[in-house]
């Protein structure tokens, strides 16, 4: 009779469920250990409770967001990428739509859809399911793993879970009240691997406060954002971004946040450099000024801006370039229009810090890749 392996999966997020679910069709005697109540409790609130599944850009244009991993992540993608994602939620009855940005959602907006979906799915291939277990520790024997000591929560009762192998898909340490407080960390490091520091990568930015007082809560559509860091060529990105109490938030900031949070890291100075009108240069912004400044020659100039930007933006516009409010049109020198056009296509943000990582989205650190075969 033919031994059907035992597999432990500790965490019960996405990567968690699909890694069980297939273990389970291939014939393994699967059981995945979930501490909180219930699996995917993080998946049900990420794309502010609409699940932003995926991004359906081709390979080569997905892989440079993941920095210096990237590369590591080609054998893994070209296995199973975007399109398989896609094609799998599809066979457990999920539609999806694509939005602006490329970005992939559920047809219903609702990512408990999702989440339904892939628990239904793992009950169906037979995977046991524990929640409110904790993995406490990992169990060795002759130098293999032999399984999993779990703790069942508010009884505190220990269990020796025997196992052939086990899946770590704890996750990051983000949004610890779904679960996710770094417990995968502790248990890779008893099984002898170095951990790279924790640390936030989606996350949103602190900046220096002058430059955005009365902006909270505003959002800008369609910005080019460039992050400088000490002067070197900026990375630059094209989407949204929300002002907040604190600083800065939204799409293209998060994109940027893990470049900005390893350089403020190494005590480097880094900036964000906003492009209000990206898709004027130079030559046809200031042809647009002239244009307004002679049709309407005795409009104050700060009236004159709400054309061209929200309202709660012209008290800094006017700050940063030194024009005074009551000045009008007609009397507008070149040297304010070059000073508004600097402003408009480089509004400068020095980034003062970042958000705490419970905060963040997703968190980079962990199992140091140079000890993962990424073929397998």
């Amino acid at each position: 009779m033919n031994h059907s392996p035992a597999i432990i999966v500790i965490g019960g997020g996405p990567a968690g469920m699909m890694a069980a679910g297939r273990a389970s069709e291939r014939g393994a005697a699967v059981t995945l250990v979930e501490k909180m109540e219930r699996p995917g409790l993080k998946l049900g609130i990420t794309g502010k409770g609409r699940c932003n599944i995926t991004n359906d850009r081709p390979l080569d244009e997905f892989l440079p967001h993941f920095g210096a991993g990237g590369r590591f992540l080609k054998p893994s993608f070209y296995e199973f990428f975007a399109p398989d994602l896609l094609t799998f939620l599809a066979s457990l009855g999920v539609k999806t739509v694509t939005e602006r940005g490329n970005r992939v959602f559920p047809a219903g907006n609702r990512a408990r859809e999702v989440v339904d979906a892939l628990v239904n799915w793992t009950g169906k291939t037979g995977v046991v399911t524990r929640t409110r277990a904790g993995a406490v520790e990992l169990l060795y024997e002759g130098g293999r793993i032999a399984g999993v000591t779990v703790e069942q929560a508010r009884k505190g009762q220990k269990k020796m879970l025997p196992a052939d192998a086990v899946i770590l898909a704890t996750g990051g340490a983000s949004y610890p009240l779904t679960g996710s407080t770094g417990d995968g960390y502790r248990l890779a490091r008893s099984a002898g691997h170095a951990i790279v520091p924790v640390r936030p990568a989606l996350v949103p930015l602190e900046t220096e406060c002058r430059n955005i007082q009365g902006l909270n809560d505003l959002a800008l559509k369609n910005v080019a954002l460039s992050l400088r860091v000490n002067g070197r060529k900026p990375v630059r990105e094209f989407g949204e971004m929300l002002f907040t109490s604190f600083g800065v938030s939204g799409p293209v900031i998060l994109t940027l946040s893990g470049r900005a949070v390893d350089a403020l890291n190494a005590g480097l100075k880094v900036e964000l450099s906003i492009d209000l009108k990206p898709a004027l240069d130079d030559k046809k912004l200031d042809a647009r000024l002239l244009r307004d400044l002679a049709n309407n020659p005795k409009t104050k100039f700060d009236t004159l801006l709400r054309g061209l930007l929200p309202p709660s933006l012209i008290p800094a516009c006017l700050d940063m370039t030194g024009i005074p409010a009551t000045r009008t049109a007609n009397q507008v020198t070149a040297r304010d229009r070059r000073a508004l056009r600097l402003w408009l296509k480089d509004f400068r943000l020095s980034v003062t810090g970042h958000r705490p990582i419970d905060e963040a989205i997703v968190t980079a650190g962990g199992v140091s890749l140079r000890e993962v075969n990424p073929n397998t």
